[in-house]
């Protein structure tokens, strides 16, 4: 059933190379990830500056006795030099107590608040795990296609000019981002530098995806209820389109995606692709039976096709029976984990609880 589904939406294939040689060999897919990380950010999400020399950290607050004394919560700001002055933005950090090289998520917040509705941060700490979550629009403000503020302001191009095809857009931004928390990250002895997690919720899910398949140094990228051009696909969808996530939401994207509305059946790839660039690490994707708009059917193909990737590195993708899960199954085996559960689009403490399962069986 899985397979007849994805043949007839006539995806590019994952296992051929530029050269157009098949891809059969594990030592090649070096060679491969770079050709796909390539391809979206020309195509897709856009081309993102180095790193910084040095990323430092600045204690604001500290309570040593957060959460009933179980955890310290940090709230500390990363400052970085760019191309045009300082740049700086504040995370919290939760890091339960009386636990040893602890595994951590960093979570991509729709908001500033400890504790938030889309974050159960004593449970996650009850279960084991740090935290370390920052606000997106710290980084660069939302739903407004200025590029003049925040951090694109610190990388621009030359000042009134378009943006070029290739320029990131805020989803590589907040992307990032993360990854700069993870450079703060590795230089803390508590913290499992093998045990690095990125997570995010709807756009943020699109964000946590294209943010650890990017940097090896994430062990596993979680997106909650991406939907389109996070872990849908473009193809066949009768949900949200690229010519509508455009029309809406451009200055997520650079301005090369624009090419494929109502051209989707032209593109050198799709969604697939993201997914298998984390290869041979880890993915999650969850999805919600209400949340058409993001296509869970198309969520739960997109982890199938990924899976040809692991393979060839000899790990498991997605491990499922060939049917289409019903609503609340977890499929946590491989390394693409998924579920989809009853409700609508919302990051819920049921999700997080998934998250957590799947993190401890890597």
């Amino acid at each position: 059933m899985i397979d007849e589904l994805l043949k007839n939406l006539k995806l590019p294939n994952l296992m051929v190379l530029n050269n157009g040689e098949l891809l059969d060999d594990p030592k090649r897919w070096v060679q491969r990830r770079s050709e796909i990380i390539e391809l979206l950010s020309n195509e897709v999400y856009g081309f993102s500056p180095q790193p910084p020399k040095e990323v430092v950290a600045t204690l604001r607050e500290v309570d040593e006795i957060a959460f009933a004394g179980k955890a310290t919560h940090s709230k500390i700001d990363l400052g970085f030099e760019t191309p045009k002055g300082h740049f700086s933005f504040p995370i919290n950090l939760i890091v339960p107590k009386n636990v040893s090289k602890v595994p951590v998520f960093i979570h991509i917040s729709f908001r500033p608040d400890i504790p938030d509705i889309f974050f159960p941060a004593e449970e996650i700490i009850d279960n084991g795990f740090a935290v370390a979550s920052f606000y997106y629009e710290d980084i660069v403000e939302d739903c407004n296609p200025d590029f003049s503020r925040g951090l694109p302001a610190m990388y621009s191009e030359k000042e009134n000019q378009k943006r070029s095809p290739n320029s990131w857009g805020k989803i590589a931004m907040w992307a990032w981002a993360a990854q700069r928390v993870a450079d703060y990250l590795v230089t803390i002895d508590q913290i499992d530098r093998e045990k690095i997690m990125v997570a995010g919720h709807s756009r943020l899910g699109k964000t946590a995806l294209w943010c650890a398949a990017q940097d090896e140094r994430f062990a596993v990228g979680i997106s909650n209820n991406s939907g389109c051009t996070g872990a849908a696909f473009a193809r066949g969808t009768k949900r949200e389109t690229i010519k509508e996530i455009v029309r809406v939401f451009e200055f997520w994207f650079c301005e090369n995606y624009k090419k494929y509305v109502d051209n989707e059946a032209n593109m050198p790839f799709d969604q697939h692709f993201l997914l298998a660039a984390i290869a041979p690490r880890a993915v999650y994707v969850s999805s919600a039976e209400e949340d058409l708009w993001a296509d869970p059917l198309s969520e739960f193909l997109c982890c199938n096709a990924a899976s040809e990737a692991f393979q060839l590195l000899g790990k498991p993708g997605l491990v499922t029976p060939d049917q289409i899960p019903l609503p609340d199954t977890n499929l946590l085996d491989g390394n693409i984990g998924y579920h989809i559960r009853s409700g609508k689009h919302y990051l819920s403490r049921y999700d997080w609880q998934q998250f957590m399962k799947f993190a401890k069986m890597r």
